[in-house]
């Protein structure tokens, strides 16, 4: 079958042009992937430096945490690069060696924060559900241990992108990281086919489990024991997960669904030059938002990190309330309250 399908493409390549970019989509990935920079880099660093400064206090959602936020703030170097590729016209003008290192950052990027988020479900629903019986799963001395396993196994999976083709010549432009690039690989369809089931859809699996028991704790607290419900120990944990859940859904799940419903098309028949060209201008959508992920992520660390949450409210109280201070005596006691208001938020990290 695989036969086939070379001979056939060989056949009609001069007839199906793939690599034809619309200018208007250039400028909205332009400006798409320059926003992600800015917000992603900003709210990525901001959790590091509070996390660092905290370091004796943290546990073990905290630590994996600050795992996926140093995985989002080294993605956000390779984007520069991807910037200047849609600049340039979907352009590569930094040689096949960083096409392969950009290659690598991002899909090193997506499973560390695959997985680590499915670490983050699992210690909630630990937390929640089993704390007597699993706790120990939880002690740092554990999670130490797991942290470094999660980054092996991801860089195993991804190492393998160092010693292929990342780059392709058509007419005077060089593309970078196109899926059409790929397909000499031998067996690519089912390659891939087992890496989503294996990185994205069996992780998602154990998300949505952990989320199911954690909501049904929920529910049973709630009508045994309206105290505890309060306190907000478990109303935590299930915001944490939907947090994360909505934003696999969101970021993730385009871009592992259309990979898997195209190379199902390619084990059982050779799909059509339109086929081909939608696939195309679907992936860099779904790559894009796939690439969301790193400014999504900080929103996980929102609910998560009480110091986080804190810095940032703290600053959009600053910034709201410093157009809106009358003059005169009252200036300077809405300015004294609202410092003291800041110095309190950050006693609190």
């Amino acid at each position: 079958m695989d036969a086939k399908w070379s001979n056939n493409t060989e056949s009609n390549e001069t007839h199906c042009i793939v690599h034809s970019n619309d200018s208007t989509a250039k400028i909205y990935f332009i400006v798409y992937y320059f926003a992600l920079l800015i917000i992603g880099s900003g709210g990525n660093i901001l959790a590091l430096h509070l996390s660092i400064k905290r370091r004796k206090k943290v546990n073990s959602t905290d630590i994996y945490l600050i795992n996926l936020a140093l995985s989002d703030a080294l993605f956000t170097l390779s984007l520069p690069g991807r910037i200047t590729y849609y600049i340039l016209d979907f352009n590569w003008p930094f040689g096949e060696a960083m096409c392969k290192i950009t290659a690598f950052i991002f899909y090193t990027n997506t499973y560390v924060g695959i997985y680590f988020m499915t670490c983050v479900s699992v210690d909630r629903y630990i937390a929640v559900v089993h704390a007597l019986r699993f706790g120990k799963f939880r002690k740092d001395r554990i999670v130490k241990y797991v942290c470094p396993l999660v980054w092996f196994l991801v860089l195993v999976q991804t190492m393998p992108l160092l010693f292929i083709p990342m780059t392709n010549v058509i007419g005077d432009k060089v593309t970078c990281m196109e899926y059409f690039n790929f397909e000499t690989i031998p067996q690519l369809p089912v390659i891939l086919l087992v890496a989503c089931i294996v990185s994205y859809f069996f992780p998602v699996g154990v998300i949505l489990l952990c989320y199911l028991r954690i909501t049904l704790k929920l529910c049973k607290t709630v009508k045994e024991n309206q105290v505890i419900h309060k306190k907000g120990h478990l109303k935590t944990a299930f915001t944490v997960i939907m947090v994360i859940l909505v934003s696999i859904v969101l970021s993730f799940s385009p871009y592992h669904i259309n990979i898997t419903q195209f190379m199902v098309k390619r084990l059982y028949y050779k799909p059509s030059c339109s086929e081909n060209k939608a696939f195309k201008m679907s992936l860099q959508i779904t790559v894009a938002l796939m690439n969301l992920n790193c400014c999504l992520d900080p929103v996980i660390y929102f609910f998560a990190f009480k110091g986080y949450r804190n810095r940032i409210l703290s600053m959009i109280r600053s910034y709201v309330s410093a157009p809106s201070l009358p003059t005169g005596k009252t200036h300077s006691e809405s300015n004294s309250n609202s410092q003291n208001q800041v110095c309190t938020k950050l006693e609190e990290l």
